[in-house]
């Protein structure tokens, strides 16, 4: 059944396959795109507002789509990017929660504002990231944000929220908890340092520059190192249904450290400022036999055991299964719980 549209810009019964990165079948109720918050405002006077639960979807590429969402889904796209203020040692970056991530990562460093190259390529919106406080090749979202403007689903009242508002953790922010779910990120503001250097210190990153000083790398060539990376070692969801890296890698304390590595020494672990210690899934995953492996049409990828990837005509009741399994033979053999980074919807 084709999908119709009302007055009020909601279009009923809408497929939403081609709305998440990793492929699933499920339709909407109802789906608006909201291009302006002036917009959202008629459509939350509408009585299909109120009637069922409600879904924000940016780029589609952090959820998992378990079927038919029986509610209202909002699909973001607020666009608008530009400079907002600058200091002696910052530059502050504006954009709008509907652009594109890498597209907005490859227009700072065009512009000649780095600083966030080393996150380049990863899906999404502007506008997802800070809810994840995504992060990749030694560094982090939180490390680059300055605020953020969002928006009451209830009200439409409007609030800025600083770095400690949003209450950043590994892959986590306020906006994950039932608290924080009721506000809709309209616009983010990142501070770039003006006296920048490469991060360099991730050990992929700094395999590319081997033998370089790395006071002459410049930002659009580490951009291009990870973003070549991330090509050799990832699945482009436009060809192989993915939501990304599926697993957080698990954080320890340090007597189970020191377990594991009388079992496995040669296991992977980074040392974290408040004294845990954190492992990595994708070891954790190859190690109990899971690379490359399916469970019917789901499967970790045969680069990459982190990634879950849809082999064609998955559900997310089949993904479900297969992050279960995972998550079973990691606890098993290593006693260290997986948990996962999508939303499942």
């Amino acid at each position: 059944m084709s999908s119709s549209a009302s007055c009020a810009g909601w279009r009923h019964d809408v497929d939403l396959q081609g709305f998440n990165t990793f492929g699933l079948p499920g339709r909407a109720a109802r789906l608006a795109v909201v291009t302006g918050i002036g917009q959202l405002a008629q459509l939350m006077r509408t009585p299909e507002w109120s009637d069922g639960p409600r879904l924000i979807l940016g780029g589609g590429s952090n959820v998992v789509l378990g079927g038919d969402f029986p509610g209202s889904v909002l699909k973001i796209e607020l666009r608008g990017r530009d400079l907002a203020a600058e200091d002696a040692d910052n530059r502050y970056v504006r954009a709008a929660a509907g652009e594109n991530w890498n597209d907005f990562v490859g227009w700072t460093v065009a512009c000649g504002w780095p600083g966030l190259e080393n996150l380049a390529l990863i899906p999404g919106t502007v506008g997802a990231a800070p809810i994840q406080n995504i992060g990749a090749y030694g560094l982090e979202l939180a490390e680059r944000f300055h605020c953020l403007r969002a928006v009451s689903l209830d009200d439409l009242s409007e609030r800025t929220f600083d770095r400690d508002a949003c209450r950043f953790g590994y892959r986590d922010s306020v906006f994950k908890s039932e608290a924080g779910a009721r506000w809709l990120i309209t616009e983010v503001v990142f501070r770039l340092p003006r006296r920048w250097q490469p991060q360099l210190c991730y050990a992929d990153l700094a395999r590319e520059f081997e033998g370089q000083e790395w006071g002459g790398v410049q930002p659009a060539q580490v951009m291009e190192a990870v973003i070549a990376i991330r090509r050799r070692k990832l699945p482009d969801p436009a060809c192989l249904g993915n939501a990304g890296s599926f697993f957080k890698n698990p954080v320890v304390d340090p007597a189970t450290l020191a377990r594991l590595l009388a079992e496995a020494p040669d296991l992977p672990h980074y040392p974290q400022p408040d004294g845990s210690v954190k492992l990595a899934a994708a070891w954790l995953i190859d190690r109990c036999g899971w690379k490359g492996r399916r469970l019917g049409p789901v499967g970790c990828h045969e680069r990459q055991a982190l990634v879950l990837v849809n082999h064609g005509g998955a559900t997310g009741a089949d993904v479900r299964r297969a992050a279960a399994a995972i998550e079973h033979d990691v606890q098993a053999r290593f006693g260290v719980r997986l948990e996962p980074e999508p939303t499942f919807v």
